[in-house]
């Protein structure tokens, strides 16, 4: 295991990178602790993988340096570094039985055979792999064969990072919680640094103690999937994570107060100082509410979901989405909406303005 720093790194495809647009990761500064659980979120393209593939040793990056445990391994081979990773295709040896599969990176590695045995054994147990430990891996389903990606990455306890690029692509949607407990269990257990990459919000909160949130190449925020939840620093944050994403409303701001279309809203802690730019409010919709003292606006959709209630309203040209409890009645005359004051935020051009909300 190992404490992973990142310093000032850039990388680009190109050869001579001249404008941002050139660089498929701009210059970022990490650094994860020894025995973390860390997950890379974001769309297709934002620089993930590129990133993963540096920490593994597979890319050497344009400029910048990765550490482990203060070590500079930038120029070191993937062999050198002591890195597991699984990849989003399960990679078996299909005419090997699982046991010979789970034992090779330790045979690999000239590891005695008793000691091969009594690792495998307990990986397998803990991927519930044990009753299947004589059956050739081809006989496999393709999560039955993940589970054996994923054990072959977690049987060495020599790796510094065990690294997961999109593991449960190719599994069933109804096995992959089994598989996000499973891996949360086995990270408990063996107490790996683990990083995640993913796009699936669910995946990534549900795995990391701190999650990575990446677009365009640039780190947007760092942080617990509370924080991530409550405070989103930018509007992308808020709009990517969260089902349904934050409401992200035009606004300005006079004279210290906020008003959205022709409305004062309340805040606990408004803008000290408005930047110049874009200003839109941003509030979730977990943190909206009926109020008969609130903005009006017309209901247009309800959508049941059993626990709670999605609700449509619209202000005007702006759309704007709440939970309501089950059960709740939902307002048929002259509704009115409300935002909690210490929930709502100002942003400007995307970014979260410092005093716009209570912390």
């Amino acid at each position: 295991m190992a404490r992973i720093t990142l310093e000032t790194l850039r990388h680009s495809y190109v050869e001579k990178p001249g404008s941002d647009v050139d660089w498929a990761l701009a210059s970022l500064d990490l650094e994860w602790t020894d025995g973390g659980a860390y997950a890379l979120l974001g769309p297709s393209g934002c620089g993930k993988t590129t990133l993963l593939n540096i920490i593994s040793g597979l890319l050497r990056p344009t400029e910048g340096r990765v550490l482990f445990d203060g070590t500079d391994v930038t120029d070191k081979d993937p062999v050198d570094r002591h890195v597991a990773q699984v990849f989003q295709f399960p990679v078996v040896y299909d005419t090997m039985s699982v046991f010979d599969n789970l034992a090779f990176p330790l045979r690999n590695r000239g590891v005695a055979e008793p000691a091969v045995r009594e690792r495998v054994t307990e990986v397998a147990r803990m991927l519930e792999l044990d009753g299947l430990l004589a059956r050739r891996a081809s006989g496999l389903s393709a999560d039955g064969k993940q589970k054996i990606s994923l054990g072959r990455g977690l049987v060495r306890s020599d790796v510094n990072v065990v690294m997961f690029d999109e593991p449960l692509t190719v599994i069933d949607p109804h096995l992959k919680w089994v598989l996000r407990s499973k891996l949360k269990e086995v990270h408990q257990r063996f107490g790996n640094t683990m990083i995640y990459v993913t796009h699936d919000q669910t995946e990534a909160l549900t795995f990391a103690d701190q999650v990575v949130v990446m677009l365009g190449g640039r780190v947007v925020q760092i942080g617990t999937p509370v924080d991530l939840f409550e405070a989103p620093r930018h509007t992308f944050v808020g709009h990517f994570i969260g089902s349904p994403g934050m409401n992200i409303l035009p606004c300005a701001v006079d004279a210290g107060k906020v008003v959205f279309d022709g409305e004062t809203v309340a805040l606990d802690s408004p803008p000290r100082a408005v930047p110049a730019g874009t200003l839109e409010l941003g509030v979730r919709p977990e943190f909206v509410r009926f109020a008969p003292d609130g903005i009006a606006v017309e209901v247009v959709k309800v959508d049941d979901l059993g626990r709670h209630q999605v609700v449509e309203v619209r202000r005007g040209a702006h759309a704007i989405k709440l939970i309501a409890a089950e059960g709740e009645a939902i307002p048929s005359e002259r509704p009115r909406i409300a935002f909690d004051p210490r929930r709502a935020r100002v942003y400007a051009d995307g970014w979260m303005v410092e005093g716009g909300a209570s912390r």
